[in-house]
């Protein structure tokens, strides 16, 4: 009777060992109202420069969110959606969607050095890749990507893809991934030479926005419009596995010291944590409560807070059929949410 019931007892921890190993949960620890006017888009960290790049429609507003202060601004960027950090050259990058060009700014004065034109209209998301020294950016119009070399700020050129370019990432070996938006596919791309090597399928994946690397492992992680994250083997394109997420993800992180996966869902308010179990199995954490309209994130590897920010807005009715409600920023509310693990 006695080994019966300790062989059930281990049974028991046994099974609850994987809940235990999926990581620390995740709740709001701060919230930081910074103001300002404007929009945003792609949240950046820098990691050696304890510095949150946030871009604000026509200039970036720099912060450090130990202490939710600005402590700076990159000026004249109009319509800037993301921001690209080379901080082996001390330099910063900005794609500027209404200006079709590319800022170049100093990290530590953050004045800018130069701008470069794109051949191309609406630069997106932007990358950094120490393994080539390149910059690149995305161009919606015609769909391209745009290589920089970031240690003259000189342009390399264009190269043409069949899709609407959403956001990318590298590997640090030589390879860049990007979600293509309007046929749900990825791009694996040539750093050095520029040249596309393959182009692989993401279904079930629809409309794939966010993405993040497990360099480590090779996983690419997809965020789709679906409610899925898609696990992509980095090597072949091949699914590797699914995750449901929250609704209006427009962001995906990875953490390397927690193994941890998340996905700033915008359209709920929420914020999916999930931990990679191994490079083939993921187990969601949870989903803590962020704000509603945090859609896109920047992961702080050191402390390991998640970086998001939002909004109060000012809904105003429109006329049918002219569309949807008007949405206004309200004055003064736009606040840095600091996601913090609990245990």
């Amino acid at each position: 009777m006695v080994n019966r019931i300790l062989w059930s007892l281990l049974a028991c921890v046994a099974l609850a060992l994987p809940a235990l190993a999926a990581g620390p949960s995740y709740q709001l620890a701060q919230k930081y109202v910074l103001g300002g006017a404007g929009g945003w888009d792609y949240l950046t960290y820098d990691a050696s420069g304890k510095r949150l790049y946030i871009p604000r429609g026509t200039h970036v507003m720099v912060v450090d969110p130990s202490k939710g202060s600005v402590v700076g601004d990159v000026p004249g960027t109009a319509g800037v959606h993301g921001v690209a950090i080379a901080k082996d050259l001390n330099k910063g990058f900005t794609s500027n969607g209404r200006d079709n060009s590319v800022t170049v700014f100093d990290l530590t004065t953050l004045q800018p050095i130069t701008t470069v034109k794109t051949p191309g209209r609406n630069p997106d998301a932007i990358v950094y890749d120490p393994t080539s020294k390149r910059v690149f950016t995305f161009v919606a119009g015609p769909p391209a990507i745009v290589a920089i070399d970031a240690r003259t700020n000189a342009l390399i050129g264009a190269l043409p893809i069949g899709g609407k370019p959403e956001f990318a990432t590298v590997d640090g070996r030589g390879t860049l991934y990007l979600n293509v938006e309007d046929t749900s596919q990825m791009i694996a791309g040539d750093t050095l030479q520029s040249q596309i090597k393959a182009t692989w399928a993401l279904k079930p994946c629809e409309e794939p926005s966010g993405m993040a690397i497990d360099a480590r492992s090779h996983r690419v992680f997809v965020g789709c419009s679906n409610k899925m994250l898609a696990v992509i083997n980095g090597d072949n394109g091949g699914l590797v596995a699914t995750v449901s997420i929250g609704a209006g993800s427009d962001a995906i992180g990875f953490d390397p010291g927690t193994n941890l996966v998340f996905s700033s869902n915008g359209g709920d308010g929420t914020l999916t944590v999930i931990h990679e179990d191994s490079p083939d199995k993921y187990s969601v954490v949870g989903n803590p409560a962020t704000q509603a309209g945090a859609r896109t994130l920047a992961v702080d590897p050191g402390t390991h807070n998640v970086y998001l920010v939002s909004a109060e807005f000012d809904i105003t009715p429109t006329p049918v059929p002219s569309g949807q409600p008007r949405r206004t920023l309200r004055p003064g509310t736009f606040t840095l949410l600091v996601m913090s693990p609990t245990k």
